[in-house]
């Protein structure tokens, strides 16, 4: 068996970020994951970033191990064709704004009528009902009506922030991807499949609810402004460069002490406990970010593994590369694509011991299975032919030499 998912087929119709990393997730842990495009243009995200070949590391990234299609969802027979495609799928996975597919004909009810067990999954920035749900949606937007700008703030009062990293759009397609292995092993148990509805919305709220959000959490006790954090964020400078130190328990505070040759911070009052280290956070990380500046991070780093701190060095993206423990997780894979030539990526981040997926393919050109995929479906030579020269179906071509 080459990778958990080998035997599904799941059916792509999504763009940007979210849903083609969900199914990109897929494909990697062994899905046949084929990605329904629009002729001649195709995701968005093949235009985005540096270039090779006309494949961008965007897209390199987010839509490897899966085929590329090309119909013409408002040609009658680009919709016959995509129904023809999805009897033979297990899901069926969609991001347009909520209303269009039903418009178009390719809505759950409608596959629904050729894939009686479809796992059908509709993504979406805000959901089906309220105010928003019709707003075009990106990754600001929901980073900054779900209070996470607030929580990166550190305090009510502070100025909103974004986190630096799309994290909704990429927290929404682990959602997302977990969703369809749930409903998956729900149709195995049942033999039925099912409709599940995904926003980034609630996928943030709920990622946020299990600590940011908690003070929200007792109805007769609501907290109406959040305390403000730490002046510090656990990024503490040393004699020449960052590193992140963390102690939760006494014993790692009582290492921390040792550590520093401090002993006079056991007795402090205002440590003694971890409530008390919690109530005098700022005196607390005052107190450790000016002992850190009197020693390079490699020296610090070498006396916290003496006496078991946890810590690590703040590295940038050149150096997390480097790292020997990055090195030892295997995690980078170096690889040749047939088309963007020799890259870097990750392998599938969960190590299945009883079906360990084969490497992650490449991601497809524009187009690029076309002829493989009809011929898959039954369709002869002549019928594919029509199909391209009624503009149902795209025409892109290339050299496989």
């Amino acid at each position: 068996m080459a990778g958990p998912l080998t035997g599904y087929r799941i059916i792509e119709l999504t763009s940007m970020l979210t849903g083609p990393w969900a199914a990109s997730l897929l494909g990697d842990q062994g899905a046949d994951v084929i990605k329904v495009e629009v002729p001649g243009r195709g995701d968005h995200t093949r235009s985005v970033g540096a270039h090779r070949e006309g494949l961008s590391t965007s897209f390199l990234n987010i839509n490897r191990s899966k085929r590329s299609i090309t119909l013409n969802l408002k040609h009658d027979e680009g919709k016959k064709t995509l129904k023809r495609l999805a009897a033979t799928a297990d899901v069926f996975i969609q991001n347009f704004r909520p209303g269009v597919v039903e418009r178009l004909g390719i809505g759950y009810d409608d596959i629904l009528e050729v894939a009686p067990k479809i796992v059908y999954i509709s993504m979406s920035g805000f959901g089906e009902r309220g105010p928003l749900a019709q707003k075009p949606v990106y990754d600001p937007i929901i980073q900054a009506i779900s209070g996470l700008t607030t929580v990166q703030a550190g305090s009510d009062t502070e100025r909103p922030r974004l986190i630096r990293t799309i994290l909704p759009d990429k927290l929404t397609a682990v959602y997302a991807s977990q969703a369809v292995t749930a409903a998956l092993l729900s149709r195995e148990k049942t033999g039925v499949g099912q409709h599940v509805r995904l926003s980034m919305l609630d996928a943030v709220l709920n990622f946020l609810w299990a600590s940011d959000m908690g003070g929200q959490t007792f109805i007769d006790n609501p907290v109406t402004s959040q305390a403000a954090a730490s002046f510090i964020d656990l990024i503490y400078e040393t004699e020449d460069g960052y590193m992140t130190v963390s102690t939760m328990t006494n014993k790692e505070w009582a290492s921390l002490t040792r550590a520093f040759d401090r002993p006079d911070l056991l007795e402090d009052p205002r440590f003694k406990t971890p409530q008390l280290r919690d109530k005098n956070v700022n005196e607390r990380l005052g107190v450790v970010q000016d002992v850190l500046r009197t020693r390079t991070t490699q020296a610090w780093l070498e006396i916290f593994e003496r006496e078991d701190v946890p810590c690590a060095p703040a590295l940038s993206r050149q150096q997390v590369i480097r790292h020997p423990q990055v090195l030892a997780s295997e995690i980078l894979l170096e690889n040749l694509h047939p088309v963007a030539g020799p890259l870097r990526q990750t392998r599938v981040a969960a190590r299945f011991e009883g079906s360990p997926p084969e490497l992650p393919k490449g991601a497809p050109r524009l187009g690029e299975h076309n002829h493989e995929v009809l011929c898959e479906m039954g369709l002869s030579e002549p019928e594919i032919e029509y199909l391209i020269t009624q503009g149902a179906v795209g025409d892109e071509q290339y050299d496989n030499s």
